[in-house]
């Protein structure tokens, strides 16, 4: 599959370039990666005849059952489902935008301009939308919206690990470093997985996840830490009938 949609791209004299991007890139493909394509292209008005012609291929050649646009910038990553579970990304840019955004990059052929990665979230991004979802987690509890408090208890402990997961040195978007977490780390997190819809067992899940943001905020920015350990100490306690 990769390289028959790169071989249609040696051949299309419309890109300025081509380069296999993703997991493949970074030397950790497995059976069950995506393909992730990048190209750019030559001329700024013609990206999206290019992209047309892209899933015209991937329709009539592979089979494609559906595809979902994302946009980045100035890139459009089409998202192309195959039967199989195989997902397909193709990401087209204009030539003057068409570089690397991180490290896992490998131009196949043609022009490439200088990096110029995405800023990674920062220590206090991740806080304050933890902190954020943390609030909404015990408005939904006390309104008895059981389900919209599983969804901000879960959010909660997403930003937990993902501030874990900067502090190790490990990626921290879309969990890609949770899973090379220590134990020490993770265990604990265990517990704060809601077993129920009931709200007892979200104020013991919620209590669990705050407990982790309170120390992962402190480990990583301590000034901040102190605060949101501060303020957010209560939350996560049942009110007295």
């Amino acid at each position: 599959m990769k390289s028959d949609v790169l071989d249609l791209a040696s051949r299309d004299t419309r890109l300025s370039g081509a380069a296999v991007t993703g997991s493949a890139a970074a030397g950790r493909e497995d059976r069950w990666s995506d393909i992730d394509l990048a190209f750019g292209v030559a001329d700024p008005a013609l990206v999206a005849a290019v992209i047309a012609d892209f899933s015209d291929f991937m329709y009539a050649k592979h089979g494609a059952l559906h595809h979902h646009d994302v946009r980045a910038g100035a890139w459009v990553y089409r998202v192309f489902f195959l039967g199989g579970g195989l997902q397909v990304d193709l990401a087209f840019v204009e030539k003057s935008q068409f570089r690397p955004l991180g490290p896992a990059f490998q131009l196949i052929f043609g022009e490439v301009n200088p990096a110029q990665p995405f800023p990674a979230p920062t220590a206090v991004d991740l806080i304050g939308l933890a902190w954020l979802h943390a609030l909404h987690a015990r408005s939904s509890i006390l309104r008895g919206k059981l389900w919209q408090a599983e969804y901000m208890i879960s959010a909660v402990r997403d930003h937990a690990l993902a501030l874990a997961s900067m502090r190790h040195g490990l990626q921290s978007v879309h969990g890609r470093g949770m899973d090379s977490l220590p134990e020490s780390v993770t265990e604990p997190l265990v517990s704060s997985l809601v077993r129920k819809l009931d709200t007892d067992e979200l104020w013991r899940a919620f209590d669990v996840v705050v407990e982790s943001l309170k120390t992962e905020a402190s480990h990583v920015d301590p000034e901040l830490g102190s605060r949101v350990s501060r303020e957010i100490g209560d939350l996560s306690r049942k009110p007295s009938a």
